[in-house]
């Protein structure tokens, strides 16, 4: 019998980034929020997934438990430096305390942005991976964030930098985020 192939149980484990894995995970959703204390998470992803059942199932297992969640999905398949910035605005305007991010790469990359920026005085390419840019990021003011992969392939959930497009030079940017996951 190949064990392989036999469905895997629940498990949770931490190296650093903590992973909840197994069937119907995210069921748990408001179990992560409560551990991270958020009460009013902001879900990024992208505007194709803004209208899969996969989202309403999503959203309303936060609302059963009386999260009160908001919803962003303006950005692109390849993210640029503004979506970032409306997404922190709208973070911002609507009180939010911490970020779902939901989908592929592009739906991760910018939530964990957003988590990042909220709060930050510099903007988003003053923290482009090069040298020691890190070091300018004001750590104790990043928001919680819960990372919900949707497709195999990035590790977008798992890592501690996002990649965008800067939208003056057309280049695509590594932005890293210092202590951004546990």
């Amino acid at each position: 019998m190949n064990l392989f192939f036999k469905e895997l149980s629940s498990t949770n484990w931490s190296f650093p980034t903590t992973i909840w894995f197994g069937k119907n995970r995210s069921n748990e959703l408001h179990n992560a929020c409560a551990q991270l204390k958020i009460t009013k998470p902001l879900l990024v992803t992208d505007p194709g997934l803004a209208k899969s059942s996969m989202l309403d199932t999503l959203l309303k297992e936060l609302k059963n438990n009386n999260i009160d969640v908001k919803l962003f999905y303006d950005l692109r398949p390849n993210p640029i430096g503004a979506n970032v910035k409306n997404g922190v605005d709208y973070f911002n305007n609507n009180n939010c305390d911490g970020v779902i991010a939901f989908g592929g790469g592009s739906g991760l990359d910018t939530g964990k942005a957003i988590a990042f920026m909220a709060n930050q005085k510099r903007p988003l390419w003053d923290f482009e991976d090069i040298g020691d840019n890190w070091k300018r990021a004001s750590n104790e003011n990043i928001k919680p964030i819960i990372a919900i992969p949707t497709a195999a392939g990035t590790g977008s959930e798992t890592g501690r930098a996002s990649v965008f497009i800067n939208e003056e030079t057309q280049e695509k940017k590594i932005i890293f985020h210092p202590k951004m996951l546990p």
